[in-house]
């Protein structure tokens, strides 16, 4: 068989290397992208649950405990958060016009291929007035 010039030329081969040796970065990125995105979505669904929490504490200073209904309402719009690990706080003295205080917490880690790149806690704190 009989090469021709164009066909030492040919680049197809450079094309696959070059792409098997960018493939890697490519994923992990697309990992990292993946994992900020879910941490995002934790972290606005922690914010919206201290919300409805503070609310529900600000308008139930009637009754017998406000403290834990306050604690009850951001554990159920907590979502799809694992709540054995929300940990939720809510203070207040219970006053017409004073602030009800609700600060929650929850874990996060950031994971590529098996290795733990960060990880801490995303926290939140949302006041309302009582009414």
């Amino acid at each position: 068989m009989h090469l021709k010039k164009t066909d030492i030329r040919n680049e197809r081969g450079q094309t696959m290397t070059e792409f098997a040796l960018i493939l890697p970065l490519l994923v992990v990125l697309l990992f990292g992208i993946i994992q900020f995105g879910i941490i995002f979505n934790n972290y606005v669904t922690l914010t919206d649950a201290a919300r409805a929490g503070a609310r529900t504490g600000a308008v139930s200073r009637w009754s017998a405990n406000p403290s834990a209904a306050c604690v009850n309402q951001v554990m159920g719009a907590s979502g799809n958060l694992v709540q054995s690990q929300l940990t939720v706080t809510c203070t207040s003295p219970w006053t017409e016009g004073s602030d009800v205080t609700v600060s929650a917490s929850y874990p996060y880690n950031i994971s590529l291929l098996g290795w733990v790149v960060a990880s801490g806690s995303l926290n939140t704190t949302m006041k309302e007035r009582v009414e």
